[in-house]
């Protein structure tokens, strides 16, 4: 390209600093040059802590204002590590500024925002792409390949779950999470959108639901009180852990489960698809490894086969020459920046873009109705332009 890629980013906590090593990792494993791709500048709450986390996370330049980014004309891509409540006016002024926007899932607090969000950015043109980086895993890609080429036959079933326990001790402190006004929903917007994209990715379009949710701990202690006896309380306004069945187009079904109070599980994000010839089953906590049955082997040798991904498969080779050394969540952020280059340095529609990640965000609003309903709800198609 005539001109790099200039990249602000908003946000420097737990994934912007995921983001800023991802750009560095891209750039090695992709062979990008430091020349193309510029992290140019970052902007946090305060000017004293953008200029701080600038110098550790490898920006050019720092501002306290994430609107000073987007009003510079110097800069392209704006990245979105921002808290969930920020991304909608952030993305918005971006689109305006005519900026390519790179954000943090959940796109939105709910489906309302993120079609907004979609429409401004089909309207000005310019590219969008939404941080659901699992699907960036070559183990991901690979079984990705298996059930597009019918290894495992008609799908029939998918069980997934994404378990985390952050929330899981009662007396953690009051936050923003679990918030409505900051935050939206609790689980389903944290880690389910993820579990979500990933079923809609590997199994096609859901047509249909119905959910359960759960506040598990009602009240949490307030941020600014050392008192934990009870006393100074915030009352918990989202849900702890949701529970659906789902349809898919294709006639298979589903089951789909989240919580964030689920003791022992740090990043327990797993799934098993059943096929007319076979299964698959997966588990994030060991990211490079699957597990693959297939129907058609002799009766004698059936069984789940260990399938260790080495530089066969897509993308990992990149990384390392070696099967079975095993990848981690930053190198699936790194490949993601590699898309995110290469798709607006040749004009691609990068994905999952902001239609894509709006249906995740219909979903997740259909789960709280299918909950107040107490029954089935139908699942509209988006069919935004982006």
């Amino acid at each position: 390209m005539s001109k790099p890629l200039r990249i602000g980013m908003v946000g420097s906590g737990y994934m912007g600093k995921a983001h800023a090593i991802a750009y560095r990792n891209a750039m090695a494993a992709f062979e990008i040059s430091s020349e193309s791709l510029i992290c140019d500048m970052l902007a946090d709450a305060t000017p004293e802590l953008a200029k701080q986390k600038a110098l550790e996370l490898g920006f050019r330049r720092s501002t306290g204002d994430w609107r000073d980014m987007i009003n510079d004309s110097d800069i392209d891509v704006i990245d979105i590590c921002a808290p969930n409540f920020l991304h909608k006016d952030i993305a918005l002024a971006a689109i305006a500024a005519g900026k390519h926007v790179y954000s943090e899932k959940p796109l939105a607090l709910n489906s309302a925002d993120a079609k907004r969000m979609t429409e401004a950015a089909s309207l000005a043109g310019v590219s969008t792409l939404v941080g659901f980086n699992y699907i960036k895993n070559p183990t991901l890609q690979f079984i990705k390949q298996l059930i597009e080429q019918g290894d495992i036959g008609d799908l029939v079933h998918f069980r997934g779950v994404f378990n985390e326990d952050y929330l899981a001790q009662a007396d953690l402190p009051f936050s923003w999470r679990l918030q409505q006004e900051f935050a939206g929903s609790g689980a389903l917007n944290d880690l389910a959108s993820h579990l979500v994209q990933l079923a809609l990715h590997l199994m096609g379009p859901i047509t249909e639901l119905c959910a359960d949710v759960k506040i598990v701990h009602k009240q949490r202690p307030l941020m600014d009180s050392n008192d934990r006896s009870g006393r100074d309380m915030g009352m918990v306004e989202n849900e702890d852990q949701a529970h659906m069945m789902v349809r898919f187009a294709n006639g298979a079904q589903g089951t789909l489960e989240t919580s964030r109070v689920a003791w022992g599980r740090k990043n327990g994000l797993s799934f098993e698809i059943t096929g007319t010839k076979g299964s698959l089953v997966f588990d994030q906590e060991r990211l490079s490894e699957f597990s693959l049955y297939l129907a058609g082997d002799k009766p004698d040798r059936q069984g789940f086969k260990r399938i260790l991904v080495g530089p066969e498969h897509p993308d990992y080779k990149a990384f390392c020459v070696s099967a079975g050394h095993g990848l981690g969540f930053n190198d699936m952020k790194a490949v993601e920046i590699r898309d995110l280059y290469e798709g607006l340095v040749n004009k691609r529609r990068l994905w999952p873009d902001f239609r894509a990640a709006t249906q995740v965000n219909v979903i997740l609003d259909q789960v709280i109705e299918s909950h107040r309903r107490n029954a089935w709800v139908k699942i509209e198609q988006y069919d935004g332009d982006q």
